[in-house]
């Protein structure tokens, strides 16, 4: 293997010792959340990491080379960089050769991670089947990179501004655990609940990684995706925020908003909408999603 990965070396030498390491994406930094609240967000991630005991192994795109492991000084710069790809499967290489920044995705982190040999990765929330793909076709990588890859991906569901029955379909059909963690229901991203039964639920990070390593076994290709319901104190109620998403879409949809752009297009009217509130859940979440994640981690280096 020849790809121009640069491991960081705390990150190598957890590797090589065989201790729980956790990835972790980059488009949250970039495109999720405004300055200075996404480096801040970054670092608490990490540290969340390292308190459960893992280390943490930020992703993303500079100078030619994956970078799995962010120093402070690259976070920062990342965090206030204005010309910043966001990547996923298609554009990654292209992104890599003409030495351009970028930022990755949950499909592009799940292809760094397994590279450097992560095999959890956390997130807040993965893309799906955007809502008129009937028609737009408007369809995340991330689906199917989930049926390729073997990571196991620890998220709240799908987030919620997609068409969340369409995207588990999909993930049905693409032959893509769904574990939904403590409940019988998939949490939809800023919600406890969705209104859709969970396909498996599993209770504890050990029951999680078993199956990870069972998978490896069977030869099964593709990661799993862990959907952990965000933090009962933490959660706009699913009747509120449907009222938000669908003002946000129309709006979006009203100014021909399409592709990558619709993503930050509409979490940045959401937080506007909420009055900040979908960005408090959002950091919520992604903590709560990095200390399973680093549980199942745990488990999995004990075997």
């Amino acid at each position: 293997m020849n790809a121009p990965l640069a491991l960081d070396r705390e990150i190598a030498e957890a590797l090589l010792t065989g201790q729980p390491v956790v990835a972790l994406e980059s488009t949250i930094i970039t495109h999720g959340m405004p300055y200075p609240q996404n480096v801040d967000t970054a670092r608490e991630v990490e540290a969340t990491v390292r308190a459960a005991g893992g280390v943490p192994a930020t992703i993303a795109v500079m100078d030619g080379q994956i970078r799995v492991g962010l120093g402070e000084a690259e976070l920062e710069r990342l965090a206030r960089a204005e010309e910043v790809q966001k990547l996923s499967r298609a554009d990654l290489a292209t992104c890599l050769a003409t030495g351009a920044m970028g930022s990755t995705t949950v499909a592009a982190t799940m292809i760094a991670a397994n590279l450097a040999g992560i095999s959890v990765f956390a997130t807040g929330g993965i893309g799906g089947v955007h809502r008129g793909a009937e028609t737009s076709f408007d369809i995340s990588a991330d689906l199917n990179e989930l049926a390729q890859t073997p990571v196991t991906v620890v998220s709240a569901g799908a987030k919620a501004i997609l068409d969340l029955p369409k995207t588990f379909e999909v993930l049905e059909t693409l032959g893509v655990p769904v574990i939904a963690v403590g409940q019988d229901e998939i949490p939809a991203f800023w919600s406890r609940r969705s209104g859709l039964k969970a396909p498996i639920r599993l209770d504890t990070a050990e029951e999680i990684a078993a199956a990870h390593l069972m998978r490896g076994r069977l030869g099964l290709p593709g990661g799993q995706l862990v959907a952990n319901p965000i933090p009962a104190e933490a959660e706009i109620p699913l009747a509120e925020m449907a009222a938000v998403v669908d003002r946000a879409i129309a709006r979006a949809e009203a100014q021909g908003v399409a592709a990558k752009a619709v993503t930050p297009f509409l979490l940045d009217l959401i937080f506007d909408l909420t009055e900040g509130r979908s960005l408090e859940a959002n950091r919520a979440l992604v903590l709560s999603n990095a200390r399973l994640a680093t549980d199942i981690a745990r488990a999995i280096a004990r075997g």
